[in-house]
């Protein structure tokens, strides 16, 4: 008992008055409708022998009640809605739309073309330009998509894997053009290649040339992007191929640790590096499974870093997480009973601890959202925000029996997978063996037979259908833009000045031909004179070579 004492009054003088006075709570008093005023925390008044070890207190090791002190009394999380569709100048006006109706953070979804480093007039792009993400082929779309955003002012995420690195040069560009300064930027790039190889399949080069690119982004971020968050290590896309939430704590984790290798393979020092990892997960509708999910993984991770990596800096073994509402749960049947289940996914992320949050629209079953619905989804988080009273205590659910039974038996399921994946020498290596790949598939297969024989009630499709139903309105993306943009890389590749491209992507074949020599400098070179997204990717195919599964991963 008088080791929990120290511990607690340790803890509100070192870390959490530091917090208070650095960024004073949203209110001076929380209460209820009754006006029953909330504590910041609710802690045992006798805990057992383990709680300080397990549970202990948060923004303190390990985490388990989350990465800041008082959390949502402080700041609530960003409301970050992933958007993009059809060209720069239709997402940018979907993010004002957002931005008025109380977004906090912005969210780019690219089209499968920019994912997998073509242009839009390339051959290989027919047919696919800004049908499931807005379309970035050079710096002047990247401007035209943040025109009139001051990029100095936003968080700005951005879902882009394999060519990451580049379109986070033409960021940079882009915000060089509004008179912003790289240092002055905020936000995240996924640069996840491993789950590409394992669940998602947007990848173009083989891993040891991915590899490569993701620790430049990490060397390049440490000298000139303080504030950005260099990877967003993602477990969604393995869950929502199939993955149970244990796999998708393990496989996520045992990514974050081959790139934390690779980086002190490349000379980083862990504590350098580790406070700019970011995390990425999916929420689904098993309401306690997921919060304790959430709170199992960030206690792992510091875990993790702590003692396989002995990190020294609390920001080095803070897990710090994005969340998305499961979009494989989304049905077409009955489009509406979408809107209940992203309410209860949302409210476990919260629960669980997310630093910021996308709600899914209720009609991403059939195709791009609507403004309606994407209203809805962010209607959503603010009513969860600002209605519920969640966001007023600290880890309201800490010490409900049924939570952290499940925290903990997660987190013991977790570390035997990675114990497997260590066996088979480390995640590069089990992803080449197909384990993670098997492993999903297996549970995804599990799961849609339990659907099929009943076991798994989904409502509106096994139970409770219905006959005959309204299709709501569908947004549908105008074939036409793909003209446009070719006739945009036209005239861009009419009016720049070509020598210049074509001397700085020279350079670029030069230095990727050098394994010791950085490129995101040059990336960055490249945008600014108006190289194109294709003609950079079209180099490194060139030095690099295309990944193609079992050949040369």
């Amino acid at each position: 008992m008088t080791g929990f004492k120290n511990a607690k009054t340790a803890w509100e003088k070192t870390v959490l008055k530091p917090a208070l006075d650095r960024f004073p709570e949203r209110r001076a008093r929380f209460t209820t409708p009754s006006d029953i005023e909330l504590a910041r925390l609710y802690a045992p008044d006798d805990p057992d022998a383990g709680y300080l070890e397990d549970t202990g207190f948060p923004g303190e090791y390990p985490f388990t009640r989350g990465v800041q002190p008082t959390m949502y009394r402080g700041r609530l999380w960003t409301m970050r809605q992933y958007a993009g569709y059809a060209t720069a100048e239709a997402t940018n006006a979907r993010y004002r739309f957002l931005l008025e109706r109380g977004q906090t953070g912005l969210s780019v979804a690219f089209d499968l073309p920019t994912q997998i480093g073509y242009d839009a007039d390339d051959p290989m792009a027919l047919g696919e330009v800004g049908k499931v993400g807005v379309s970035v082929s050079s710096v002047q779309d990247m401007a035209r998509l943040f025109e009139g955003i001051p990029l100095d002012r936003v968080s700005t995420s951005m879902t882009i894997n394999a060519p990451a690195a580049v379109l986070l040069a033409m960021y940079i560009a882009a915000a060089k053009r509004q008179g912003v300064a790289a240092g002055k930027l905020r936000g995240t790039v996924q640069n996840d290649i491993l789950k590409e190889y394992v669940a998602r399949g947007t990848y173009i080069f083989p891993p040891r040339a991915s590899m490569r690119l993701v620790t430049d982004l990490f060397a390049y971020c440490n000298a000139h992007l303080p504030q950005w968050n260099t990877i967003s290590i993602s477990g969604y896309h393995m869950r929502e191929a199939g993955a149970t939430a244990v796999q998708e704590v393990a496989f996520t984790l045992a990514n974050g640790i081959a790139y934390v290798q690779a980086a002190r393979a490349a000379g980083l020092e862990v504590d350098s590096f580790a406070p700019r990892l970011s995390f990425f997960f999916a929420a689904y509708t098993h309401f306690l499974e997921e919060i304790a999910k959430f709170r199992a993984a960030r206690r792992l991770w510091a875990r993790i870093m702590r003692e396989r990596f002995g990190a020294q800096q609390p920001e080095s073994l803070r897990l710090k997480f994005h969340t998305q509402t499961g979009g494989a749960t989304l049905t077409a049947q009955q489009p509406d009973n979408n809107v209940v289940r992203v309410a209860i996914q949302a409210l476990a992320a919260v629960l669980g601890g997310t630093q910021s949050l996308h709600t899914n629209s209720r009609d991403e079953a059939l195709g791009l959202p609507t403004e309606a619905s994407v209203q809805i989804a962010l209607r959503t988080q603010q009513i969860i925000a600002h209605e519920s009273g969640v966001a007023d205590t600290v880890d309201p659910l800490a010490g409900s029996y049924a939570v952290e039974a499940l925290t903990g038996e997660i987190e013991r399921r977790a570390r035997e997978y990675l114990a497997e994946i260590d066996a088979l020498g480390g995640a590069p290596a089990a992803i080449e063996a197909g384990y993670m790949q098997r492993e999903i598939q297996e549970a995804a297969y599990r799961h849609q037979r339990a659907v099929e024989a009943g076991a798994v009630v989904v409502v509106g499709v096994n139970e409770f259908a219905e006959g005959a139903q309204r299709t709501p309105e569908i947004l549908r993306i105008d074939p036409a833009i793909e003209a446009a943009q070719r006739a945009k890389l036209a005239r861009l590749r009419a009016e720049r000045d070509n020598d210049k491209v074509n001397a700085l992507l020279g350079r670029l074949e030069s230095a990727a031909r050098r394994t010791d020599e950085a490129l995101m400098p040059l990336f960055v070179a490249c945008a600014e004179h108006e190289a194109t997204l294709g003609e950079i990717c079209g180099v490194l195919r060139a030095v690099f070579g295309e990944y193609e599964p079992g050949l040369n991963l």
